[in-house]
């Protein structure tokens, strides 16, 4: 389950989901673009597969930033079923001057383990998402999941899978969050039908781990 948890991905922005390429097309009004922004860049557990706007990840955490009384905007940056690769490809808009990245939040890796991509690919994708973030934002704050994965790829490359994230969060010196779906994993009640996406109460669970680690650095 645990394994299962983080393998499935989807989309959404705390709001109406928006593809980049239609943000980039001018959808986006200049204000809302260059208000202070927190990004989740992820997959389905960022975008809220199976769950309401209200209820997903990335505006569970928007409700938490202002009862902090912080001036951010968190954009959910989710698509099903991307990888690191995707990730990559979609950074350079969340990127452009005109859109004011404060804090960007990577949460990709899951369906990479799915398709069995290379372990090195992975981590070649996360250091460059973090490199091009830091050439065009220097100021913004980077922060990593941490992400297991399925026991029936056989224990060593689980093993060598779990070992990316810390190992890329150490080099590139990137706030590392701890596997978010630790509260939820092996828990069904508070998974979906699916047995893999948390439902809207193990996602409020996700949300306040994940608060954790962001709110010191925020």
């Amino acid at each position: 389950m645990l394994a299962v948890c983080l393998a499935v991905p989807s989309a959404c922005q705390c709001g109406k989901p928006t593809a980049p390429s239609e943000e980039g097309a001018g959808g986006a009004r200049p204000e809302v673009a260059l208000s202070p922004a927190l990004v989740f860049l992820g997959d389905s557990l960022t975008a809220g597969f199976g769950l309401s706007e209200a209820q997903a990840l990335p505006a569970l955490i928007q409700q938490k930033v202002e009862a902090a009384h912080l001036p951010l905007r968190v954009v959910n940056a989710g698509r099903s079923g991307d990888t690191t690769a995707g990730g990559l490809a979609r950074i350079d808009w969340y990127l452009k001057q005109s859109f004011d990245l404060r804090a960007l939040i990577i949460g990709l890796g899951s369906n990479d383990a799915m398709r069995g991509l290379p372990l090195e690919e992975t981590e070649r994708n996360l250091q460059q998402i973090i490199a091009r973030t830091r050439e065009r934002k220097p100021n913004a704050k980077i922060f990593l999941w941490e992400l297991k994965t399925f026991p029936n790829l056989g224990q060593a490359y689980a093993a060598d899978y779990a070992a990316v994230f810390p190992r890329v969060a150490e080099r590139e010196r990137v706030t590392l969050i701890p596997f978010p779906l630790e509260p939820v994993a092996a828990h069904p009640e508070l998974n979906q039908s699916d047995g893999i996406h948390p439902n809207a109460e193990g996602t409020r669970l996700v949300a306040d781990r994940v608060w954790v680690s962001l709110a010191p650095n925020l």
